[in-house]
C-alpha cells in the first residue's frame, strides 16, 4: 500500500493552522475533545482542528474502491 491522503491535527487553543492553509491542506472540521476513558474516569482533551492533505489527485476513488 502507498499512502493517498495525509491528516493533521492541530490543538485550536495553541496554533491557528495558518501554514496548513497557506500549504493548500483542507479543514474538514474538529476533534470532540474526549480522550480514552482511565481508570473509570475520561479524559478531556483539547478540541483540535483537523486537516487533511492529498497525495494522489484521485484520493477518493482509491478510498472507495
Amino acid at each position: 500500500y502507498k499512502p493517498v491522503l495525509l491528516e493533521s491535527f492541530v490543538d485550536q487553543e495553541k496554533f491557528k493552522g495558518t501554514c496548513y492553509k497557506a500549504s493548500n491542506w483542507i479543514y474538514v472540521g474538529q476533534t470532540k475533545g474526549l480522550g480514552k476513558v482511565y481508570w473509570g474516569r475520561k479524559i478531556n482533551l483539547p478540541k483540535k482542528n483537523i486537516y487533511l492533505y492529498h497525495l494522489k489527485n484521485n484520493f477518493k476513488q482509491l478510498l472507495c474502491s
